[in-house]
């Protein structure tokens, strides 16, 4: 009697699954899954991407990678300008709304409007503001609440890797 409990016991734990970040009545699919199911106005494969994009642009857009801190180049320009996708070009941030956030990464206090789109992260056990390109889907980095004051409050916290600066003429 007391191993069919232990059984039973056994194939309950077993057969629980966990449903608690899945959107409802949807499966909840892993960064490149998630982009392949995503119909976005640029789609390319893998090997498309990986063939355009240099190994670390191809980390952090396709992979939802997150480069080292204070190794962007991006992070000490102060001209005039803006920040597209490395991925398709979409104009992501503008150079004037670009601050030191003292994080390492290239920050801002606001997006160019609709060309970034929003999801909910939970890689590292609580919920985050992940930010993407919203033509190409390329994952750009994440957006908090601890941003200036005196302007947005939000500071969009994002990988250098994923921009590309076009400097105004």
């Amino acid at each position: 009697m007391k191993k069919i409990y232990l059984i039973g016991i056994c194939l309950l734990a077993v057969s629980c699954k966990g449903v608690s970040q899945e959107k409802e009545g949807q499966k909840a699919l892993t960064g490149t899954e998630a982009q392949e199911k995503e119909t976005f106005a640029v789609n390319k494969t893998e090997a498309q991407w990986k063939a355009e994009l240099t190994d670390i642009q191809f980390f952090v857009l396709r992979k939802e990678g997150t480069e080292n801190a204070w190794s962007s180049d991006l992070l000490d320009i102060k001209s005039p300008g803006t920040y597209v996708c490395a991925g398709c070009g979409t104009p992501l941030f503008k150079s004037e709304h670009k601050f030191d956030s003292g994080t390492g990464w290239p920050s801002f206090d606001r997006e160019i409007e609709g060309n970034v789109a929003y999801d909910v992260d939970y890689k590292i056990g609580y919920p985050r503001t992940e930010e993407h390109c919203a033509v190409c889907g390329g994952h750009l980095g994440h957006v908090f609440t601890d941003g200036p004051a005196n302007t947005t409050g939000k500071r969009h916290c994002i990988n250098g890797a994923a921009l590309k600066f076009v400097p105004e003429e």
